[in-house]
C-alpha cells in the first residue's frame, strides 16, 4: 500500500476481545480517500470500540491498522494525532468559559506547539486571530467570536467542536455522534457544515441518524455483533434484508418505515 492509494485508511481482520467477549470481529474497512464514509449498527454493534481502536485508546486484541499506507498498529494516541486522524467531540478543546475565538485559538496553538507556554503574553497569540476567525467563518460562527462558551445553544457547540478540530488540520477527520441530541434545525446547520468541511479531507463518521447518513455518504458499513454485516451506498444497504433484520427485528421491508 503506497500512500498514494485510493484509500486513506484500511484495516485488516481488526478484533477486540474484552474477558472473552469479542466486541469488534474481524473488521476489514477501506475507506476511501475524500470520501464521507459511515459506519452505522444498531447499539452494542461495536461501531464506538472500532472509533477507539483507531484512535488507538483500546489496542486492539489482533488485527492491523494502516493510515497512508503505513502501519499504525503500534502508533500511541498522540502519535495517531500527529499523523493528520482527529477524532472530533471527544478529544477537541472547548473550554466552557473561554470565548468562541478563544478555543479556536487553542487548536491552533497546538499545531504550534506552544499551548503549554503559559508565561507568555496573551498578545503573542494575536497573530493566530486572523486564521482563528477564518476557521469560524467556515463553521459559521464568526458573530459568535466573542461568546462566552458556555452561552453557546448545543448546535452551536457542535460546530465550535468541529472548528477547533479544524485547527489541527486534519487529514481524517472521526466523527463520532455529530448530531447526538439535536433539534431538526441544528441537524440541518450541522450536516450542511460536515458537507461543506469534507471539502480536501477524508470523513469517517458514527451516526445513528439514518436520515443524516442517507443525505452525506458516499459509502455505508453496517456492524451488527462487532462483525460487518454489510457495505455499500445507502441504496444499496438500506433494502439488504440483513440490515433491517438488525435493526427492525424484520425482513420486510415495509416495516422499516413504520
Amino acid at each position: 500500500m503506497s500512500s498514494d492509494s485510493e484509500y486513506i485508511l484500511e484495516t485488516k481482520d481488526l478484533t477486540k476481545e474484552f474477558k472473552g467477549f469479542v466486541a469488534v470481529n474481524d473488521v476489514s474497512l477501506k475507506v476511501r480517500r475524500g470520501a464521507i464514509h459511515a459506519l452505522i449498527g444498531p447499539n452494542g454493534a461495536g461501531k464506538t470500540t472500532c472509533f477507539n481502536l483507531l484512535t488507538k485508546f483500546l489496542e486492539p486484541t489482533r488485527g492491523s491498522i494502516h493510515f497512508n499506507g503505513a502501519e499504525i498498529t503500534g502508533d500511541k494516541p498522540a502519535q495517531i494525532a500527529r499523523r493528520g486522524i482527529i477524532r472530533s467531540f471527544q478529544i477537541s478543546a472547548v473550554f466552557p468559559h473561554l470565548t468562541v475565538l478563544e478555543n479556536v485559538r487553542i487548536g491552533l496553538q497546538r499545531k504550534l506547539g506552544t499551548s503549554f507556554h503559559f508565561w507568555k503574553s496573551e498578545r503573542t497569540l494575536d497573530r493566530l486571530n486572523a486564521r482563528a476567525l477564518e476557521l469560524l467563518e467556515a463553521v459559521d460562527l464568526v458573530s459568535f467570536a466573542d461568546t462566552v462558551t458556555v452561552e453557546l445553544p448545543y448546535g452551536r457547540k457542535r460546530a465550535l467542536e468541529i472548528a477547533t478540530t479544524l485547527a489541527l488540520d486534519p487529514e481524517l477527520m472521526l466523527l463520532d455522534e455529530p448530531t447526538a441530541g439535536m433539534g431538526h434545525e441544528d441537524v440541518g446547520r450541522v450536516v450542511e457544515l460536515i458537507r461543506k468541511v469534507a471539502a480536501g479531507r477524508t470523513i469517517m463518521m458514527v451516526e445513528h441518524n439514518l436520515n443524516v447518513v442517507a443525505d452525506l455518504s458516499h459509502t455505508i458499513t453496517v456492524l451488527a455483533r462487532g462483525a460487518i454485516l454489510a457495505e455499500g451506498p445507502y441504496a444499496e444497504v438500506s433494502k439488504n434484508p440483513q440490515v433491517l433484520e438488525a435493526y427492525v427485528g424484520t425482513v420486510d421491508p415495509a416495516a422499516a418505515h413504520d
